[in-house]
């Protein structure tokens, strides 16, 4: 059985994949990885609006991995309007990189609760072989905390390189051309990094178990035994 000691950090460690876990599910059912402003050129070149009155002509955008919406402002107020990514939309996106995205946080899905089920074995008793001891709760929190840098490195770069937000902004747009004024990656996103985090933190909670401590021994006064001591 493990030290009460060990218990407590297997016991945490497990709450924090487990933690992770519901991070990742949150983040990835929800539509707001990215919001940013939109500008409707067009309309804009049209009325040959000036500063004042671009204000007229910015409109807003909010998506995810699967949905999102946007307000458009093109001169006659403000329409709103929600999309979704798969079917349709996926085709004009850079599409193996979006689904890399969404497949690499479901692997992270399943070695956080991978981890969370070996967590509460190490709590509960010492497993016999390594894989399922500490050296396997290293592995599979590194491994969650690789593809959960991946997919969110893989979604930066979609952001940064493929231009994601215009080409979202622009779908199904035949009259209207709509150029991005501002970015900025919205809770959603964050969770993601918040989920790398706690795999870090247990990294480091399992590497502390593994560390053997000196036991504190005090010294037992020595019985001066006497033959009267034995007869009585």
């Amino acid at each position: 059985m493990p030290g009460c000691f060990k218990k407590t950090l297997f016991a945490l460690a497990s709450l924090i994949s487990f933690a992770s876990f519901i991070l990742i599910v949150v983040a990835m059912g929800t539509p707001k990885w990215m919001t940013g402003k939109i500008l409707c050129k067009t309309g804009a070149d049209l009325v040959n609006a000036t500063d004042p009155e671009l204000v007229k002509f910015i409109g807003e955008i909010y998506y995810g991995l699967f949905r999102g919406g946007k307000i458009r402002q093109c001169g006659l107020g403000g329409r709103r309007s929600k999309f979704t990514i798969f079917p349709h939309m996926v085709k004009k996106l850079n599409t193996g990189l979006h689904v890399m995205i969404i497949m690499f946080l479901c692997v992270a899905i399943f070695f956080s609760l991978v981890s969370f089920g070996f967590c509460i074995l190490n709590a509960i008793k010492v497993p016999y072989r390594a894989i399922t001891g500490p050296a396997g709760l290293c592995l599979w929190n590194f491994l969650a905390v690789g593809f959960i840098v991946l997919s969110v490195t893989s979604f930066m770069a979609a952001v940064k390189l493929h231009h994601l937000t215009e080409r979202i902004a622009n779908f199904q747009e035949n009259i209207f051309q709509f150029v991005i004024l501002e970015e900025e990656f919205e809770d959603c996103f964050w969770l993601c990094v918040a989920g790398a985090t706690a795999h870090a933190v247990n990294l480091l909670l399992v590497a502390i178990s593994g560390i053997h401590f000196p036991k504190i021994k005090t010294k037992t006064e020595e019985a001066n035994v006497t033959a009267e001591d034995i007869m009585y």
